[in-house]
């Protein structure tokens, strides 16, 4: 994940989409008016001015729609066409909001909304609500409104992002808590996390398992033979150290940390944000790691040599060296662990290239055909 750069462009999100084209459907009903562009209030204060790609005028209805535009951050949801579907109705005073095609529908708890309401987050429905009322004015005195959102490309994008899996169906998510997209930030990698956590504690599980990626995630379903419920398993990507403090906050009793030898030695070394750019192995730290291990000096030179972590795994592999990975492993642990800590059971599992177990720690614990969680 890229460091946030004043040179990256800025970019809306769904939220802001959906608020956008809410205001333009509504002056178009009320007022008459087609307009090309709008003014949303932001959550957190200031206006953006949002581009309308179509109007269209039904009966008693008005759809508009806007592109959603990621600005420079690589988001499923770019380029995607959010509509809103606005009209009257006669429940005074209320500002109905719902899902239409291609927005998800909530199937598990943990994540703020009643389950089989439309994946419309709190700000984003707030944001929608405040740019109806900015048109509505007294209307809704002797009215009310109606107001779907829809995504017609939503049910296929939702297969890319991580909805499926949080129990978010047959679509995507209408999400932002500050109404912008920052270009590679964090917070969205952050959130994703957090919302993980929710849904696995509320689903009624004590352990989960953070995987650096999607191959070490099928790994982890391999070998344990796809016994681990699916919203058990929580992509931490490069961000360990912020996951494992969510674990402590949140009180997840059991976690599995399941990776490959380049982050989990990055991890061992002490660095909590192990991106490649944000990071490096270093090879003399690999090859002390060695010397634990009773390695000759011309193995522990070559170590000391080598282009990669996975140059290293080569050749520990060459020469047999017995329980290298688990120091690893080890190292990793006491790193992420604390002192004596009672409230958080760790297990860190290491992955050769080929979804094999080449190291683990606490290795007393491991079997791959026992797991925590019941």
């Amino acid at each position: 994940m890229k460091v946030k750069s004043s040179s990256l462009r800025k970019g809306y999100t769904t939220g802001t989409s959906a608020a956008a084209a809410t205001k333009a459907a509504l002056i178009r009903l009320l007022l008459g008016k087609e307009v090309n562009c709008v003014e949303v209030a932001l959550p957190k204060g200031g206006k953006i001015i949002i581009h309308i790609e179509w109007t269209q005028v039904g009966n008693g209805y008005v759809t508009c729609s806007v592109k959603k535009d990621g600005g420079d951050d690589p988001d499923a949801t770019h380029g995607a066409q959010i509509l809103s579907t606005v009209s009257l109705n006669n429940n005074v005073g209320a500002i109905q909001i719902d899902g239409g095609q291609g927005v998800g529908r909530v199937t598990k708890p943990g994540l703020g909304l009643p389950i089989g309401a439309a994946a419309i987050n709190p700000v984003p429905s707030m944001m929608i609500k405040a740019a109806a009322l900015e048109i509505a004015g007294r209307l809704l005195e002797t009215r009310g409104i109606s107001v779907i959102i829809s995504v017609p490309t939503g049910e296929a994008i939702a297969q890319k992002t991580d909805n499926p899996r949080l129990g978010i169906l047959g679509g995507i998510s209408i999400l932002g808590t500050t109404g912008i997209v920052i270009p590679y930030s964090t917070a969205s990698f952050a959130a994703s996390i957090r919302q993980s956590l929710d849904v696995a504690l509320a689903m009624g599980v004590d352990t989960v398992a953070l995987t650096t990626g999607g191959r070490s995630e099928e790994f982890v379903k391999k070998l344990y033979n796809d016994t681990l419920p699916e919203h058990s398993l929580i992509q931490m990507g490069d961000f360990v150290g912020y996951a494992i403090m969510q674990c402590r906050i949140k009180k997840v009793k059991n976690v599995v940390i399941a990776g490959f030898i380049g982050k989990l030695t990055k991890i061992a070394m002490g660095v909590k944000q192990t991106h490649v750019k944000g990071s490096h192995v270093d090879m003399e730290f690999m090859a002390n790691l060695a010397s634990d291990c009773d390695c000759s000096s011309d193995i522990q030179s070559k170590i000391l040599k080598a282009n990669t972590a996975r140059h290293v795994q080569e050749i520990i592999n060459e020469h047999r060296i017995s329980g290298y990975f688990d120091i690893i492993c080890n190292r990793a642990h006491t790193t992420l662990i604390k002192n004596n800590e009672p409230s958080l059971n760790l297990q860190i599992v290491m992955f050769d290239f080929d979804g094999k177990v080449c190291g683990c720690y606490p290795t007393k614990n491991y079997n791959p055909f026992i797991v925590y969680w019941k």
